[in-house]
């Protein structure tokens, strides 16, 4: 861009050491990277480097216990994602930080939101977090957001309106993609159906159709953690569905596991955490035939080792659901049973007359049914065949679900004490207890 050569054709300015690969950014964040032309390149990836500790610190104070957080940090650097962002220059650890420090550090600035538009100006991926923002109700933000995307990206328009013209309407598009795309590196849903079906309209419908599956239960469990009060593990799901909905998740954009080693040692998963921080450390891409179309060729041992970034985001949001999905706010378990209640009461008055019409004359069965109904009307009864499990405990859990909501985000940043952590006492010690055990 300072030689006023196109930034979509091919760079005639790179060094010989460097490969032939194209720009494929938005031209805002080439705007962003001219500064760095002031310095020698060696020192501009040094610097990249340098960013790499603070950037993962400020990624895992919400995330992590104070205990766990100079371990994490350390470790951090043992995972593919990290160490392959320091050594390709990427700027991955970054735009994270950024995202997290809008989310969390930021969130009683008044310039929260600003950080997001200009990380999705920079690579467009993380508009997804424009769409967390208006699923946790965060309307204002989202606007921010939307108001910075918009105005960083008209700018770059007017200082490189042939540039952007050629982004917006074919770079996009970038055939570089689509000859890379079912590489091993390439960790996408995109590139597992490219390595497992053949190209055709068939890859293409399995394609849109699960991506659209993706998103909608992605973002109806961000909406369902944000009701209960858990905005980090919400953040992690939206972060996970970028990684899967992106044409393109090479391995070093994977640096979200980071945030989520912390969270699940904050919350007492210590095991789980070790053996996804060893599946992240690079083997399982080095281990297995890749480039040339080489994938399309894998054993079904192969297929699972090489897909292992992504199937442990699926696996993850498997076991997420059922638990969200049999968790009710207290409003919808008022609306539910007082439905419940309504249709039982409609049954016994329906199956009494059914009773009359066939012994009408019958005194003692009459006082016999008007004594059962009465019994099935008092609250708890066992006799009720309509009851549902738990109803006895209904109000516990509806003031327990209350409680849940209002310590949403009491927690401090550090998450000594958030929800989850090993630290709370929860109801669970209570023996038989109805509220620890829903």
């Amino acid at each position: 861009m300072v030689r006023g050569e196109s930034l979509y054709s091919p760079l005639l300015a790179l060094p010989d050491w460097a490969l032939e690969l194209p720009f494929t950014y938005p031209p805002f964040a080439a705007l962003l990277f001219t500064s760095l032309t002031a310095l020698p390149t060696q020192l501009c990836w040094g610097l990249l480097a340098l960013a790499a500790a603070p950037s993962l610190y400020f990624v895992l104070r919400p995330f992590a216990d104070r205990a766990h957080l100079p371990v994490l940090l350390l470790g951090a650097f043992a995972l593919q994602p990290v160490w392959q962002t320091i050594g390709l220059g990427q700027v991955n650890l970054v735009l994270m930080a950024a995202v997290v420090a809008d989310m969390f550090l930021l969130r009683d600035s008044r310039f929260r939101g600003i950080a997001i538009g200009i990380v999705a100006a920079i690579k467009l991926i993380p508009l997804i977090f424009i769409v967390h923002l208006l699923v946790v109700r965060r309307f204002a933000d989202a606007a921010r957001a939307m108001a910075a995307f918009l105005g960083v990206t008209a700018f770059a328009m007017l200082v490189l309106p042939g540039d952007s013209m050629r982004y917006w309407t074919s770079a996009i598009f970038n055939s570089h993609f689509a000859a890379t795309k079912g590489w091993v590196g390439n960790q996408s849903w995109q590139a597992f159906v490219a390595r497992t079906l053949p190209d055709g309209p068939a890859a293409a419908v399995v394609i849109v159709a699960f991506s659209a599956v993706f998103a909608a239960l992605g973002m109806w469990l961000v909406h369902r953690l944000h009701r209960a009060g858990d905005d980090r593990a919400a953040l992690l799901v939206t972060a996970g569905c970028s990684l899967l909905l992106s044409p393109i998740s090479w391995t070093h954009h994977w640096v979200w596991v980071v945030p989520a080693l912390g969270l699940l040692a904050a919350r007492g998963h210590r095991g789980g955490a070790v053996a996804i921080a060893v599946l992240f450390t690079g083997w399982t891409v080095a281990v297995v035939p890749g480039g040339g179309g080489a994938e399309r060729d894998w054993t079904f041992v192969e297929a699972i080792v090489g897909n292992a970034y992504l199937i442990v985001v699926l696996l993850a949001g498997i076991l997420c659901l059922p638990r969200r999905i049999t968790i009710y706010t207290p409003g919808q378990r008022s609306s539910f049973f007082v439905v419940r209640r309504v249709l039982s009461t409609f049954s016994r008055v329906k199956q009494k007359k059914r009773q009359d019409a066939r012994d009408p004359g019958d005194d003692a069965d009459e006082i016999g049914d008007v004594g059962a109904e009465r019994r099935h009307d008092r609250p708890g009864s066992d006799d009720d065949p309509e009851r549902l499990p738990g109803d006895d405990h209904e109000a516990a859990d509806e003031e327990g679900e209350q409680a849940d909501s209002g310590r949403g985000e009491q927690y401090p940043i550090h998450g000594d004490h958030a929800p989850g952590s090993h630290s709370t006492p929860t109801a669970m010690s209570t023996p038989n207890s109805k509220v620890g055990n829903r």
